[in-house]
């Protein structure tokens, strides 16, 4: 298994195709959340972790799937991880 993050980017989009698309991700495994040691924190607008057994390349397949159903021409960058840190405020 290995951990990605998603950053999508929807053109000429307004905070309601943000909430469907955030929807349609997370019926597909992805979350808009990061947990350590007891903690949540919530990533910024429109960015995801998962966590599958696939390539970075079928991740962005699938991804762009997802995002065409809310707008046309969506951008979608995947990054396989080998391990995160990052410093966001707790939910």
């Amino acid at each position: 298994m290995a951990d990605f993050t998603v950053r999508v980017e929807l053109h000429n989009a307004d905070s309601e195709d943000y909430d469907v698309l955030h929807e349609k991700m997370e019926a597909k495994g992805y979350s808009r959340q990061i947990s350590t040691n007891g903690k949540t924190f919530q990533l910024p607008t429109a960015e995801y972790v998962c966590t599958k057994e696939v390539s970075a390349v079928d991740v962005r397949d699938e991804v762009l799937a997802i995002a065409k159903k809310v707008k046309p021409s969506p951008d979608v960058l995947v990054t396989k991880s080998d391990g995160r840190a990052w410093s966001l405020s707790p939910v």
